[in-house]
């Protein structure tokens, strides 16, 4: 199999199910492949905020001159933006060979049966490892304590936000999934707790284990006006720092947990306050409330469970005004759809539900049927289409210049307009 495609496509067929919790058959083909890191390996948890705390890591080591590797999940469009290397989507010629070696490893001896998910997280581990570099951030796909990341043991873990979601494997509450979360923590590491109000269960796991816990208000915190921010931890602080490129104002809480790491890890990776302000400046992450100019003006965001969609709401809200809000909706089906909708639902003048290319995903039928279910809802201006970039063109052709577009929901929603390139939106009188 020489083409990445075909070692999906490989892994895809492998294992009966699409998740399957435990570490021990992931574990097992670790070892064969000898994987390990001499190298500082943050490791991120949580519900929503990990992809943007993974990115402002990477931004500011990288602006301090270190060679990184960062390993987030899922991808919006090719497969290879799962892993950077050193700030750059890593090419599919170098993962085909860690893609190989898995496989001899996963057959040597007994066969070991690996999901899609444990397989390709192997095969990115591989490269990590061979690629020379100074510091590992990875981001946990989901839960912690049984992820695949989690074979490898952390040197500094971070707790982003915690919220209901993927309530099937991790448990009906806060706590529970605090607790799952949790199992990222190790024995005398640091622990970042940037949750604000995180469950009690985080807080007793990381006693319990003798983790170094930096909980957020006790041991760091931030404060700003509309002009700068300042951040103070133990023993360190930064003040007149700008704004984070990343928009939203959830963000301060992801940088002040970032800017805690590397507090706590900064004898292993001593970083200036020159690569913070830089880095905090120069941070990208597509599809997390990504703003793209144009008339109409165009809004990307992965939101896709009540906590991130009410970040949305939030952002939508303080962006000012705009004559009529087009919102192109896509999710799966396991998410709590009704609460999202009636989050964002006063916002919206306009809905555009897609269906989507996975059999998870709720059918944009479905998402109607959902949305004609809440009160106060008006029905005459919601349409369902078969993709999102037929949603977002009929979204385009009604819209007008001076309205917005929001693009929302699972990541193959907004994977879904991105798949020729950033579209650039210029309204009908503009281009005629």
């Amino acid at each position: 199999m020489q083409q990445i495609s075909d070692w999906l496509a490989h892994c895809e067929r492998l294992h009966p199910k699409n998740i399957d919790m435990g570490l021990e058959r992931v574990r097992e083909v670790a070892q064969r492949l000898g994987l390990r890191f001499d190298v500082p390996v943050i490791t991120v948890a949580g519900t929503n905020g990990k992809g943007s705390t993974c990115a402002m890591l990477e931004s500011i080591l990288g602006q301090a001159g270190f060679k990184t590797g960062v390993y987030t999940s899922p991808h919006l469009v090719h497969f290879e933006e799962r892993l950077r290397l050193q700030g750059e989507m890593v090419k599919a010629d170098v993962l085909v060979p860690c893609f190989a070696a898995v496989e001899e490893a996963r057959c040597l001896g007994n066969e070991v049966l690996l999901t899609y998910f444990e397989f390709s997280t192997l095969a990115i581990l591989l490269c990590m490892m061979r690629a020379d570099l100074d510091a590992v951030v990875l981001e946990v796909g989901l839960g912690g304590r049984l992820d695949a990341v989690n074979i490898v043991d952390t040197d500094c873990a971070i707790i982003t936000s915690i919220d209901l979601d993927h309530m099937e494997f991790l448990g009906p509450d806060r706590e529970s999934i605090g607790r799952e979360k949790a199992g990222i923590m190790r024995a005398g590491k640091p622990v970042v707790v940037s949750d604000p109000m995180p469950p009690q269960s985080v807080i007793d796991h990381a006693r319990a284990l003798g983790a170094d816990m930096w909980q957020f208000g006790q041991d760091f915190n931030f404060s700003g006006d509309k002009q700068q921010w300042g951040w103070a931890g133990r023993g360190r602080r930064y003040s007149g720092l700008a704004y984070p490129a990343l928009r939203g104002a959830n963000q301060l809480v992801n940088a002040s947990g970032v800017l805690a790491a590397l507090a706590a890890l900064r004898e292993r990776l001593p970083v200036t306050a020159q690569a913070v302000r830089t880095g905090l400046a120069f941070v990208e992450l597509p599809g997390r409330f990504q703003i793209i100019p144009g008339q109409p003006t165009l809004v990307l965001d992965v939101a896709h469970n009540p906590h991130s969609v009410a970040a949305l709401t939030a952002n939508l809200d303080a962006m000012g005004y705009h004559p009529t809000t087009h919102a192109v909706f896509g999710a799966m089906a396991d998410k709590d759809l009704t609460p999202m909708l009636g989050k964002i639902g006063p916002l919206i003048d306009r809905w555009y539900f897609t269906d989507l290319p996975t059999p998870r995903a709720s059918s944009a039928q479905d998402l109607l049927a959902i949305w004609q279910a809440q009160p106060k809802r008006v029905t005459d201006n919601v349409r369902c289409f078969a993709d999102p970039m037929t949603a977002l063109q009929a979204a385009i052709d009604a819209a007008d210049p001076a309205d917005r577009i929001v693009v929302f929901g699972s990541f193959y929603t907004v994977g879904g307009v991105l798949h020729n390139g950033t579209p650039r939106l210029q309204a009908k009188h503009l281009s005629a």
